[in-house]
């Protein structure tokens, strides 16, 4: 298992160098700033804490589900609100791609924060007043589904995943479409063609 982060370089430096290396492996084009945002991203969530809210009365973080940080969202002023979805994104988008696998046999999968993560950036974007960062985050919006695979690979590169699963990979390509599962299925010998899967081997 490789190290999240080499002697002498910060986390940021990390980061930054990962997700470029990531983003040419999977020939994703974007631009500078969504970059920026990314490593942002990554960086805020390397502390486990980031993704709980404050102890409350029992001592105990909690953490809110996607659709009360929306709901709250939907009624707060505008300030909050930005906050808010910027929060609902960046963790929808951070848990997608380096926990995919923890939501097997969950109620919710890693498609309801895929969709969840896409709409908070989208309504982001029109949030905005400045023209740069209003086409960031719908930048991040429409690729959002290529984003998690650019976290999948780096978390597979990172800090390890049991690239053994392929049910699962067929899971998360069938109902995500991801091209990273799709790529990572072929190498196993798996032709995958839509949601319709079958081993090479019986063709």
């Amino acid at each position: 298992m490789k190290p999240i982060l080499s002697l002498g370089e910060d986390a940021k430096s990390f980061f930054r160098h990962s997700l470029k290396e990531a983003l040419e492996e999977r020939k994703i084009e974007t631009y500078p700033h969504v970059e920026t945002y990314l490593v942002d991203v990554l960086n805020h969530y390397l502390f486990a804490a980031n993704l709980f809210q404050e102890e409350g009365l029992n001592g105990k973080r909690t953490r809110e589900t996607l659709a009360e940080l929306m709901l709250r969202a939907a009624n707060a002023p505008q300030k909050q609100r930005y906050d808010l979805l910027k929060k609902l994104g960046d963790s929808a988008l951070y848990m997608s791609g380096f926990f995919a696998d923890s939501f097997q046999r969950k109620i919710i999968d890693v498609d309801y924060y895929i969709d969840m993560g896409a709409s908070a950036y989208s309504s982001l974007s029109k949030e905005m007043y400045e023209d740069t960062f209003a086409k960031m985050y719908m930048e991040i919006a429409q690729k959002f589904n290529l984003f998690v695979d650019v976290f999948m690979l780096m978390s597979r590169k990172t800090i390890g995943a049991d690239e053994d699963n392929i049910l699962r990979l067929m899971e998360i390509q069938a109902k995500t479409g991801s091209p990273l599962a799709q790529d990572l299925l072929v190498e196993k010998g798996i032709y995958t063609h839509g949601q319709s899967l079958k081993s090479t081997k019986n063709q």
